[in-house]
C-alpha cells in the first residue's frame, strides 16, 4: 500500500501547528498530536472528555531517541524492543522533554517504538514523539477500524489520516509493561 506524500505533508502540517490528527498505528486508529506541546495534549483530553489524572503513551520510531524522553533507560529495555514481535508499550520512570499534563503523577510516561509505514514516516519528519491514545470517547470501547470510530472524533479533529481508512483492523491494543530504572518488569496489560 502507497503512502501519499500529500497525506503525510498535511498530517505533518497538523501537527505543528498544534492541533488533532486521527490516524492509523501499529495497533488501533489513534487521535495524536505533538507530545512536546500541552495546549495539544489538553485538546485530546477535552475531545475524549478524559480523566486528566490518566496518562497517555507516545509513539517514537527508533529507540536511539529514547534517551532525549526518560532519564531511566535499562538496558533490558532494549533487547525487548529488538525482540518482541507484538506492540510493546514499555512505561519509564522519570519522563522528560514531554508536556507535562502527558505525564503520569508519578512522572512516568508509556514510550512505543512503533513500527507502521505511515507512521514511521511521520515520525521521522516530525522529529518528535507524537501521542496515540485510542480514537473512542472515554468509557466507550477502542475501534476495531476506521469505520467503528465515533463521527463526533471524525469531525473534532483537525486532519484526519487518508492511509489505510479501507483496512479491517484487529482492535488490539499493545502490551504495556512498567520497566523500572533496576530492569524489574511488571506487566501492566497483556
Amino acid at each position: 500500500m502507497n503512502i501519499d506524500r500529500e497525506d503525510i505533508n498535511r498530517a505533518l502540517e497538523t501537527l505543528k501547528s498544534g492541533g488533532l490528527i486521527l490516524y492509523p498505528t501499529d495497533t488501533i486508529w489513534g487521535i495524536g498530536c505533538d507530545a512536546t506541546n500541552e495546549a495539544a495534549v489538553e485538546k485530546i483530553f477535552v475531545l475524549k472528555g478524559r480523566d486528566k489524572s490518566k496518562s497517555m503513551i507516545v509513539l517514537l520510531h527508533n529507540d536511539n531517541q529514547l534517551m532525549s524522553y526518560a532519564n531511566d533507560i535499562p538496558e533490558v529495555a532494549y533487547e525487548l524492543i529488538e525482540y518482541t514481535e507484538n506492540p510493546l508499550t514499555i512505561v519509564y520512570s522519570n519522563a522528560k522533554n514531554l508536556a507535562k499534563n502527558i505525564l503520569a503523577e508519578d512522572g512516568s510516561i508509556g514510550i512505543r517504538i512503533v513500527k507502521h509505514p505511515f507512521c514511521e514516516q511521520l515520525l521521522q519528519r516530525f522529529r518528535k514523539p507524537i501521542v496515540s491514545t485510542s480514537a473512542n470517547i472515554s468509557g466507550q470501547s477502542s475501534p476495531k477500524g476506521f469505520a467503528d470510530i465515533d463521527d463526533s472524533i471524525k469531525e473534532t479533529v483537525d486532519y484526519v489520516v487518508s492511509y489505510g481508512q479501507e483496512l479491517k483492523g484487529n482492535g488490539k491494543s499493545s502490551t504495556v509493561l512498567r520497566l523500572d530504572p533496576s530492569g524489574k518488569i511488571e506487566f501492566l496489560r497483556k
